[in-house]
């Protein structure tokens, strides 16, 4: 008991959040009688994100990760063809590639955030280079700007694997951009660690009209399954490469609730958000830790607050000081060119990249949910500043 009782106190690091209307909209698709993919509810939530974000074409997707198959699919990556992203992300920006045939060319990150140094790409393109992905790291911009610039002047692709970006903008001359819909294409996450989610599911944006019909077709297992059910030819045949990408109903279903109550979720988190920043503030003051410094063209989705500790010695010891207070603090991603897999399998690509090193060994994410209270808030920065004052 007392080691139930233990685990129940602990502050977690995330906590899946219910609007209230889940069920209501699960029932409603039970009742339409379409459980599987590209119902009422599959096309309710894309024109949703049509409309607010200004994408072209949305597809919902099993996750994220399938998603970004799905980017490799349309861009015709093949054997040996060059992909250069950052190695601060998850694996699957790497694997969905790499199951093409790709050749991962990693890049370094900014010196002051996670994401892709886009002062660092150009060299390391060459004839084989068919795309840039980059990483919206916490919901954070890459500079835009420039990574489409290079992509313009070398006739590559751009995907934007906007996982943690959902809501989060680009500024240039004043103007806003939805993150996501820069790029050729991008990808987005629904799992149930990110601001509006559904457990697992995904989506990937079009805003290149090129591909917009093969993406159906991809996406309907290599069928023009989609075609036949809006009338527009008399049967459907296998007509491409595809698989099996959709969205059930019951999980558009659930996102739907949760789309609805997006400015809500936002607000909440972006409040959380701001209160970790200002109560850790006089930490980084005296130099104890890096807090996020956000690029002029960038703003916050509230998706991860994170903070950078000195070294990975310390990080740990912060990490297990918080655990032992009852608040479950975690790191992020190792660097994937310290990966077994890419030094096994990508030699020729390897380089030192110190800044994705800097990030994989210091930084630390904080709770952050839509139900975590500011007075719990408030508890894990005063636990954060004890370590520092009485226990480092």
């Amino acid at each position: 008991f007392p080691i139930i009782k233990k685990v129940m106190d602990t502050i977690p690091c995330n906590k899946p959040y219910s609007t209230g209307r889940e069920f209501e909209y699960i029932k409603e698709a039970i009742a339409n009688r379409h459980l599987s993919g590209n119902g009422p509810f599959t096309r309710r939530c894309q024109n949703f994100l049509q409309d607010k974000y200004g994408f072209k074409k949305c597809l919902l997707t099993t996750s994220c990760t399938d998603a970004l198959e799905m980017c490799a699919l349309l861009l015709n990556i093949k054997q040996d063809d060059e992909v250069i992203m950052p190695s601060f992300t998850f694996v699957s920006t790497a694997n969905a590639f790499i199951l093409r045939g790709a050749k991962i060319v990693l890049a370094d990150c900014e010196a002051n955030n996670p994401n892709i140094d886009a002062n660092k790409i150009e060299p390391l393109i060459t004839a084989k280079t068919k795309a840039i992905v980059v990483v919206h790291y916490a919901g954070t911009a890459c500079d835009m700007n420039a990574i489409m610039q290079l992509a313009a002047k070398h006739n590559l692709f751009v995907v934007e694997d906007a996982a943690q970006a959902i809501d989060s903008n680009y500024f240039l001359a004043g103007k806003k951009k939805p993150l996501g819909s820069i790029g050729h294409l991008a990808a987005f996450s629904f799992h149930e660690s990110k601001n509006i989610q559904c457990g697992e599911g995904g989506l990937l944006v079009i805003n290149d009209e090129q591909f917009i019909s093969r993406a159906e077709i991809i996406w309907e297992k290599g069928t023009n399954r989609a075609a036949f059910f809006r009338g527009e030819v008399d049967k459907y045949n296998w007509v491409d490469v595809g698989s099996s990408f959709l969205l059930s109903e019951i999980n558009a279903a659930f996102l739907f609730a949760q789309l609805q109550a997006i400015e809500s979720i936002q607000q909440r988190r972006k409040f959380i958000w701001h209160k970790y920043f200002q109560l850790l503030l006089p930490l980084q003051g005296v130099g104890k830790i890096i807090l996020p410094q956000l690029p002029h063209y960038a703003e916050v989705n509230a998706h991860i607050f994170y903070l950078v500790c000195k070294d990975l010695k310390e990080r740990n010891y912060l990490i297990a000081y918080l655990k032992k207070n009852g608040v479950q603090a975690m790191f992020h991603y190792p660097g994937l060119h310290t990966s077994p897999f890419f030094k096994s399998n990508c030699k020729r690509t390897q380089r030192a990249l110190p800044a994705a090193d800097y990030f994989a060994d210091g930084l630390l994410r904080l709770p952050l949910y839509v139900e975590l209270q500011e007075s719990e808030v408030q508890t894990i920065c005063s636990h954060i500043k004890n370590f520092y004052e009485t226990a480092l």
